[in-house]
């Protein structure tokens, strides 16, 4: 079941920072919401980049995400959006960059799928992020 996942704003945004080679987040994800009609597709790189495709939208964001989950699986990521073509994402919303987003992200065992959650829980989360194969990043 997807809920709304709430952002929050941070005072600084995120920087890119480059993650080591074997991190779960690097790579291509994509989810679907409910209806089935929208598709969002994010390309999460290794230097700290995302490019993401979501209805008319295309944005980069820079991001940095903890190298090791916490105690109960987490991994807390801020993204801070640094680009947007104006047009609208899968909600209808117009991004504005320089929005900062802090979530935390758990993965399946498998690294096949993750969760985006408001919390270091799962109460207040979306997903899941499917894992895309075969596409270059």
């Amino acid at each position: 079941m997807m809920v709304a996942l709430v952002a929050t704003t941070a005072a600084m945004p995120a920087a890119a920072a480059p993650l080591r080679h074997d991190h779960p987040l690097i790579g291509i994800w994509r989810i679907m919401l409910p209806d089935s009609t929208c598709s969002e597709t994010y390309r999460m790189r290794a230097d700290g980049s995302t490019l993401v495709f979501s209805n008319e939208e295309v944005a980069e964001s820079s991001f940095t995400i903890s190298d090791q989950p916490d105690k109960n699986g987490f991994y807390k990521q801020v993204d801070t959006i640094t680009k947007d073509n104006g047009k609208p994402d899968c909600s209808g919303d117009i991004t504005k960059p320089g929005r900062a987003v802090t979530s935390y992200l758990q993965f399946n065992q498998s690294g096949t799928l993750f969760v985006m959650c408001v919390e270091p829980n799962l109460q207040r989360c979306i997903g899941p992020f499917i894992r895309v194969r075969g596409l270059r990043i």
